[in-house]
């Protein structure tokens, strides 16, 4: 298999329920009701429910691990900032690019970001720094 390139990309798209988003608040304990209670949210900024912004950013973790670089990655950092609020039942697609690789030591810093499947809007961007000794 081909060792992957500065420049190389991967595209993932995901949505999130409810009940995931309900479920990630009894994980973590954060039971912020701007994310569980829709009376509450529709007296904000954001007019309903938002997805806890680590939760919106697990597709990382998922993606980095399995299928880009994949199987064998440690997920050594990352930097990330939310830059849209992101909702449930809304389609997001999350593109990786490989910004720098280290053939020395296996590692390559990858650009994370999350738009909006519709309107192509940025909702997260980040980056992380990635080890896998077959794949880099």
């Amino acid at each position: 298999m081909a060792k992957l390139q500065v420049g190389d990309m991967h595209e993932s798209e995901f949505s999130l329920l409810q009940n995931q988003v309900n479920a990630f608040a009894e994980l973590t304990g954060d039971h912020n009701p701007l994310h569980l209670d829709a009376e509450y949210a529709a007296k904000t900024v954001f007019k309903r429910p938002i997805i806890h912004g680590f939760l919106s950013a697990s597709i990382f973790s998922k993606v980095l691990g399995t299928e880009f670089p994949g199987e064998g990655s440690v997920y050594l950092s990352q930097q990330m900032a939310f830059k849209r609020p992101m909702y449930v039942e809304t389609l997001y697609k999350a593109v990786f690019t490989i910004e720098e690789v280290n053939e020395a030591k296996h590692t390559a810093r990858i650009s994370t970001r999350i738009f909006d499947a519709t309107t192509n809007k940025l909702t997260v961007e980040g980056s992380a720094e990635v080890m896998n000794k077959e794949m880099l």
